[in-house]
């Protein structure tokens, strides 16, 4: 009875982990933002469009080269410079939530990502603890995003929490589009939004 109640304590942390929200399903597709202009402008013909992540387990990668494909996009992952274990337990439960607790700036593995030679950049990664990691602060405030236009997204198991506001708070000075998010490696409704956020015809 003890492990039972073990297992079942561990699996309750493991959905609050991945979407600690409060919220009883999970959410899919468009993220509305009420700063997004009602018919953007898509991009022009010489606009420079990156694709940027941070991705644990590959569910977020799979989304963003999706995005990446269907726009043309150059892509960029962002990585920590001493790598995450691969321990889902350390990870979650150790790493994470310490991270957050202290509302930590893990270093980043490098600072190529060249933000300032594109005009449009999409952000993604996974939701952890209902937010965006720590790795993702240091990302935003690495860069300035002023002038850009930033489209963030996210994958999550239950819910993306407060992933999207987050990382639109990061972005300062960026105008931000309407974000998505998706279950997993879920990619179905990609294209539904880029065409209405007009990032793709």
């Amino acid at each position: 009875m003890k492990k039972l109640a073990t297992i079942i304590l561990a699996a309750f942390a493991a959905v609050s982990f991945l979407a600690c929200t409060g919220e009883d399903k999970p959410e899919s597709g468009i993220i509305e933002n009420p700063d997004t202009p009602s018919n953007p402008e898509p991009p022009a013909a010489d606009s420079k469009i990156l694709v940027t992540y941070f991705s644990w387990g590959g569910n977020t990668e799979t989304v963003a080269k999706r995005i990446a494909d269907l726009t043309g996009a150059d892509i960029y992952r962002i990585e920590p410079e001493t790598p995450y274990t691969t321990d889902y337990q350390t990870l979650a439960y150790t790493i994470a939530r310490q991270e957050l607790a202290d509302n930590a700036r893990p270093a980043l593995k490098d600072k190529n990502a060249n933000i300032a030679a594109y005009d449009y950049i999409f952000i993604g990664c996974p939701v952890w603890w209902g937010e965006a990691p720590m790795i993702m602060h240091t990302f935003g405030e690495a860069y300035d995003f002023s002038g850009k236009t930033v489209v963030p997204f996210c994958t999550y198991a239950t819910s993306r929490g407060t992933t999207i506001d987050k990382l639109n708070s990061l972005t300062p000075g960026a105008t931000h589009l309407s974000g998505f998010g998706t279950s997993g490696r879920n990619t179905n409704g990609i294209e539904e939004w880029l065409k209405t956020i007009n990032m793709m015809e």
